[in-house]
């Protein structure tokens, strides 16, 4: 390497430590002369006088092999020469060590003070799924003692047998929530995210959530009993409405704010009956009922009710294949894709392009609905599918929808372990795509709907 490549304090000292190096060799030669000159024998006065030189190379190479060996601490008298540069220059290297060791250990000690500090449960797990850490909240929420339970297998502690396949699957993006065995009385919320070495260990946490938990329960259980109760004198007063408005005996002033009367009436039973599907959605976390879905012949339907709906206002346009179905309940599937093809109907202006797309993807399944209409501003599309939440109140209203169906087709596809995804630019229209995952994927045959080959690729 060119010596250009050191700063110029270095090669100065570095050319001082040659220099001294060569003085102290040319003294003892320049004494040999001196005394050679007065006429002694140099056969046994040069070994002598070079002795020295040459010993004290090897005992300080020694003496250094030894320090680093025992792990002593180079300080300074350091050698003259060359060879002081190198203690100097390791002593350096042994001061960054330890000063670099101190900032491991103070973070090391605030990473744990901070854990320890959490009320979250924190377990360390590794490739073998098997503990290497937890904090103190550990012991407490998940029955995890660290270091009493080192490298002991994590699914030995928490026994509950949906955990296992939890770990495997990798699909971390929803939490698991579980009541741990050694306490029931509380209701956990676990989450895993994989780190370290090529993500090969997992960060579990563990959050108690069981006031909110106990919350929700309340919440469902009232919405569903005052469903119920609210859906028999409604359809009671709808009857008499309908009575009324039919009887030929009614005044012509009453008909008006009677039809307004039966027209809210309608709209809060749509309303009542979106929930009561909310409440049984939410009741079991999975769908019971998993059958091969026609799901081409269901769209089939929506579409016709669509332009029914529609009047000739909108232009439809469909992709479908024909032989591709799904594993699920047809119920779910045929609100959750009708929902999601009568909001745009509803929704948009007149005039607006509206496109059904069923087909198979790269990682599965996709249904899709587009439109070219005015788009969704993008503040408002995180909260779509939160329950009556409406980016044009008095647009919905007037439309007679509910601010529920987008709720509702989120929970019938995680119920499918599916996902929604929501794309919308002002002025170019929105689009909603539901992705299911390739497993449920089945294929029409004439004997029976065939599951996807995993490594079939749809065609483009």
């Amino acid at each position: 390497m060119s010596g250009a490549r050191y700063p110029a304090s270095v090669r100065g000292d570095l050319g001082r430590a040659l220099l001294l190096d060569l003085g102290l060799l040319l003294v003892p030669v320049a004494l040999g002369l001196l005394i050679t000159a007065f006429g002694l024998d140099p056969a046994w006065i040069w070994p002598w006088i070079l002795l020295p030189t040459l010993l004290r190379h090897p005992w300080l190479l020694i003496r250094l092999a030894l320090l680093i060996r025992r792990q002593h601490r180079l300080a300074p008298p350091f050698p003259l020469g060359l060879w002081g540069e190198v203690y100097r220059g390791i002593a350096r290297y042994q001061q960054r060590g330890r000063k670099s060791r101190k900032r491991q250990i103070r973070f090391s000690r605030r990473f744990r003070e901070a854990a320890n500090a959490v009320p979250d449960a924190l377990v360390i797990l590794d490739k073998q799924h098997r503990v290497e850490w937890a904090n103190p909240a550990a012991a407490k929420l998940m029955n995890v003692r660290w270091p009493e339970d080192d490298r002991r297998p994590f699914t030995e502690i928490l026994t509950q047998p949906e955990i296992l396949p939890f770990i495997e699957a990798g699909e971390y993006m929803r939490p698991l929530d579980i009541a741990p065995e050694h306490n029931r009385t509380i209701m956990l919320s676990l989450r895993i995210t994989p780190f370290g070495e090529r993500k090969k260990q997992r960060l579990v946490v563990g959050r108690d959530i069981t006031k909110i938990y106990h919350l929700n329960m309340i919440r469902r259980d009232f919405v569903a009993n005052a469903s119920h109760e609210l859906r028999t004198p409604l359809t009671v007063i709808a009857g008499f409405l309908e009575t009324l408005l039919d009887a030929p005996g009614t005044p012509t002033p009453h008909r008006r704010p009677l039809t307004l009367m039966r027209n809210q009436t309608d709209r809060m039973c749509s309303i009542i009956e979106d929930l009561l599907t909310l409440s049984r959605l939410e009741m079991r976390e999975s769908s019971e009922e998993q059958e091969s879905v026609d799901v081409p012949d269901e769209l089939h339907l929506i579409l016709q009710e669509a332009q029914a709906l529609s009047n000739g206002r909108h232009g439809f346009e469909s992709r479908i294949e024909e032989d591709l179905l799904l594993l699920g309940s047809p119920p779910e599937l045929r609100s959750a894709f009708s929902n999601l093809v009568f909001n745009a109907v509803k929704h948009t202006p007149d005039g607006t392009r509206i496109q059904v797309v069923w087909q198979r993807g790269i990682d599965g399944v996709e249904f899709s609905v587009s439109d070219d209409g005015p788009g969704i501003p993008p503040e408002h599309l995180p909260r779509l599918t939160e329950r009556f939440y409406r980016v044009d109140r008095a647009r919905s209203r007037e439309s007679g929808g509910t601010g529920l169906g987008l709720a509702i087709v989120k929970h019938v596809l995680n119920r499918h372990d599916g996902r929604l995804r929501i794309m919308s630019e002002l002025g170019r229209g929105s689009r909603f795509v539901c992705r299911f995952p390739g497993k449920r994927a089945l294929i029409r045959d004439d004997r029976d709907a065939m599951p996807v080959d995993e490594h079939e690729r749809p065609a483009q």
